[in-house]
């Protein structure tokens, strides 16, 4: 995947290597970055201990709200995939004691059946 397919809003594995850096002051001692995708601005990074979904906002993307999520709150997920005339496909994550889930939208691609790869091998 290129840059022009991420701004599009597909999914793009990001190499790990790369986030260490940004990541050194959020991260816990024992915490390791283990898988990470970027759609668009946004990330999903999965760590040894949660996952945390990544959003950058305002028009530069400096202000950045990181969304921490132990495994262990997640107790079930959803992906709705694309149709013919609906374009964008939606993974669902619903956290114990949250009556709504937390939506993420990809556009017609198949790297949104690899995020939620990744996200049944940390939760199951």
């Amino acid at each position: 995947m290129g840059i022009l397919s991420g701004l599009l809003g597909n999914a793009s594995e990001i190499d790990v290597q790369k986030l260490e850096r940004e990541f050194e002051l959020i991260l816990s001692d024992d915490e390791q970055i283990e898988k990470a995708y970027r759609i668009i601005r946004d990330l999903f990074v999965f760590t040894n201990k949660r996952l945390i979904l990544v959003d950058k906002q305002g028009l530069t993307g400096k202000k950045v709200e990181y969304h921490s999520i132990p495994y262990r709150s997640i107790s079930h997920f959803s992906v709705e995939t694309a149709g013919h005339f609906d374009l964008d496909a939606e993974l669902k994550i619903w956290l114990s004691k949250a009556d709504e889930p937390i939506i993420k939208e990809f556009k017609k691609d198949k790297n949104i059946y690899d995020v939620q790869k990744a996200l049944a091998s940390y939760v199951l």
